[in-house]
């Protein structure tokens, strides 16, 4: 029997939300619409020139996580704080949520990640992140019980950074497979991409990875080409399953020869684009676990997509299940 839908795994990261504008990236060389990786000195140097902010338990399968629990799904999460005040907010939050969360933190230093998001006036979201504690998740976080109870394990591309963290996810695979389990992953990134192709080309070559989530640009990056149509065909023999989502023209699911595109979530007061992908995951992978045509699963995933980003933050404040049923997706 299944404890758990879905299990993610990913760097648990407190987010710092401020509004700007584009001159405001310009002049701090931040770039836009991407993760950018610092360290503690310009953490300490873009806090200090943010202005109001907005504190919000993050990091992206953290995020997705919390989305299943609002979906009315049963979510756990593997991530790593530290011993201090932003360890505990996150921790509260997390569990608040209604996701089990029992990795030990680690002590005060180093500090528990923190990443300072700058959203423009077009909704964009630019994160500058801190990795802090994130880099000491490592194989000895694993909860063998958890993965093999979970329908489905799930862990961010960030994650890849951290050496041992590798290990971590590695294990991971090995004991949901071992246990009649998929294994799935976003690629989180196009600079992470960049990063780490030939890696991430073998997890879904290899099998180890099952499903993957990517937005267009990451599933471009990927393959090294500009034509989606060729992305698509390559993702589709690669892995047994994919979903590219493509912002105002919805999403892409891709098995084998089908292709299905689903409508984006109509809009109409756009505020902030972040977590859009790590709540498209939760919606697809909450009607994944629970039997869902793979159209219903798209749809679920563009419409907890569509709510998020009509807020400012990554997590939802409203009940996505009430308005999934009330629009009849569940």
């Amino acid at each position: 029997m299944s404890r758990f839908d879905v299990l993610t795994v990913g760097n648990a990261i407190v987010d710092i939300i401020s509004r700007c504008d584009d001159q405001f990236l310009i002049s701090n060389e931040i770039t836009k619409g991407a993760m950018n990786l610092i360290d503690a000195e310009r953490a300490e140097r873009l806090y200090g020139l943010m202005g109001p902010a907005v504190e919000a338990s993050g990091g992206s399968a953290g995020n997705t996580a919390a989305g299943i629990a609002n979906l009315g799904g049963k979510a756990a999460y593997f991530g790593k704080v530290a011993q201090d005040q932003l360890g505990e907010i996150f921790t509260h939050d997390i569990r608040a949520q209604g996701v089990h969360f029992e990795t030990k933190p680690g002590d005060s230093q180093p500090p528990t990640a923190r990443s300072m998001i700058f959203v423009t006036e077009d909704g964009e979201r630019s994160m500058n992140t801190y990795l802090g504690a994130c880099v000491e998740l490592g194989p000895e976080d694993v909860e063998p019980e958890v993965v093999a109870q979970s329908k489905v394990t799930y862990f961010e591309g960030y994650l890849w950074d951290p050496p041992r963290a590798k290990q971590a996810i590695l294990d991971c695979a090995r004991i949901a497979h071992e246990n009649g389990r998929e294994m799935s992953m976003t690629l989180s990134d196009s600079f992470c991409v960049g990063r780490y192709r030939a890696e991430f080309l073998d997890l879904m070559r290899s099998g180890t990875v099952d499903i993957v989530f990517a937005n267009e640009q990451e599933a471009l990056s990927l393959y090294e080409t500009d034509d989606f149509a060729l992305a698509l065909d390559r993702i589709a023999a690669d892995c047994k399953l994919a979903a590219v989502t493509m912002g105002e023209n919805g999403a892409m699911v891709v098995k084998g020869d089908q292709r299905l595109q689903i409508p984006a979530t109509v809009v109409t007061n756009l505020l902030d684009t972040t977590g859009a992908g790590d709540l498209f995951a939760s919606g697809f992978l909450y009607g994944y676990t629970n039997g869902r045509s793979l159209e219903d699963c798209a749809r679920l995933g563009c419409y907890s997509a569509g709510v998020v980003i009509q807020q400012i933050g990554p997590r939802p404040m409203t009940s996505l299940e009430k308005g999934a049923r009330a629009i009849g997706l569940i």
